[in-house]
């Protein structure tokens, strides 16, 4: 059963946009059971049914969070990208928002390498080891510092494949979202009316395009985190 205290309302849901979808013309087919009317040539999303399966999505993260679970949020393009990591690390979630990198998941014995590499790099940065380094070599390394940090640096602190991921914009994200399914990891995915709403284990048709609809969306998903931990951590 839906716990109540998501606090899901649909007038919520309304004043951030959640319920605009693309134009009728940019549209899956397969979206049509998630699609109330058509306005102005644009789509509008049924959003009685975004309120069930966000309710669902908010069940599942709170949980797998009482039981220890791990998760990892992804979303790179620029409107989600700032939204992405707040919410992540509110949640004390791993995160990707600037690009996924392929392979991130299939080839993790890859990523851990570089993951290693980068908290090596990060040791002898803060213990000024760089610094004592020739001009050149101490250059080249923290431009590859940078270049770590900037793809990995919300993964940093992952040690393995994550339980669940949260995924904003499936069409952004069709490579990772493969790869969760390939390794048979699920996925709760942010849906606009373009996609398949088939790939995901629980998708959630809304606005992909709007901050503020990204934004609802990952708070109600992070407060059940947040409180699936506040209940692990009770009883351990």
């Amino acid at each position: 059963m839906t716990r109540r205290y998501w606090n899901i309302n649909l007038e919520e849901m309304m004043e951030a946009g959640v319920h605009f979808g693309h134009g009728t013309r940019k549209w899956n087919p397969r979206m049509a059971p998630y699609i109330s009317a058509k306005r102005k040539g644009i789509h509008i999303t049924n959003l009685t049914r975004t309120a069930r399966f966000l309710s669902e999505a908010c069940d599942l993260v709170f949980d797998a969070a009482s039981r220890g679970k791990q998760f990892l949020i992804v979303g790179t393009k620029n409107k989600a990208a700032d939204s992405v990591a707040r919410a992540a690390i509110k949640a004390r979630c791993h995160y990707v928002n600037k690009k996924w990198l392929g392979g991130m998941l299939t080839n993790w014995s890859t990523t851990e390498t570089r993951l290693h590499k980068f908290r090596d790099l990060r040791t002898e940065q803060k213990t000024g080891g760089l610094n004592r380094l020739p001009k050149r070599d101490a250059a080249m390394l923290k431009r590859q510092l940078s270049h770590l940090q900037t793809y990995l640096g919300g993964i940093k602190y992952m040690t393995g494949l994550p339980d669940i991921v949260i995924i904003v914009d499936q069409q952004e994200e069709y490579t990772a979202l493969r790869e969760c399914i390939t390794l048979g990891i699920p996925t709760i995915c942010l849906i606009d009316t373009n996609c398949d709403p088939d790939l995901a284990d629980i998708s959630i048709p809304a606005n992909d395009d709007a901050i503020a609809s990204i934004r609802l969306i990952l708070n109600k998903l992070v407060f059940a985190i947040c409180e699936g931990r506040s209940s692990y951590i009770r009883n351990p």
